[in-house]
């Protein structure tokens, strides 16, 4: 019985079967992280065409962020926020909202489906039936 057992644990055993784990597992998900990075750069394409954006913006690391800025109607300077921990996750959910303001839709939809489940989000945005409604952080301020 102890022989089976060093056997059993013996270190070559325990190699292959994790190496073919890892394998199988790293493909999968390689597999999957290239089928949610491709529907999530064709939704934000979409997304940015609708609001007049140009569509390759959304593959471009930072730019995309500032665009994405321009469209909600915040300023410019915001993008270092997002470089701020902490900071940026608050920056992020107020984006958020202004995005799905920005495309007729409620605050809680924007904080539901484009902060916390954001692939969700850009999909029914892109490829929905949603319509840019112009900036929504761009408020006149009219003097009495």
């Amino acid at each position: 019985m102890t022989q089976l057992l060093s056997i059993w644990s013996s270190p070559v055993l325990q190699q292959d079967d994790t190496g073919l784990l890892a394998l199988l597992t790293s493909g999968v998900g390689l597999f999957c992280s290239l089928i949610f990075v491709l529907l999530l750069i064709a939704s934000m394409w979409r997304t940015f065409t609708k609001a007049g954006q140009p569509g390759w913006a959304a593959i471009i690391p930072i730019y995309n962020i500032y665009v994405l800025l321009q469209i909600v109607g915040r300023p410019g300077w915001w993008l270092i926020l997002y470089f701020i921990p902490f900071v940026n996750i608050i920056v992020g959910l107020l984006v958020s909202i202004d995005l799905a303001k920005s495309f007729g839709k409620s605050a809680a939809w924007g904080v539901i489906l484009l902060f916390f489940f954001n692939i969700i989000g850009y999909l029914i945005l892109g490829f929905g039936d949603a319509t840019y409604k112009g900036p929504s952080a761009t408020t006149a301020v009219t003097t009495v």
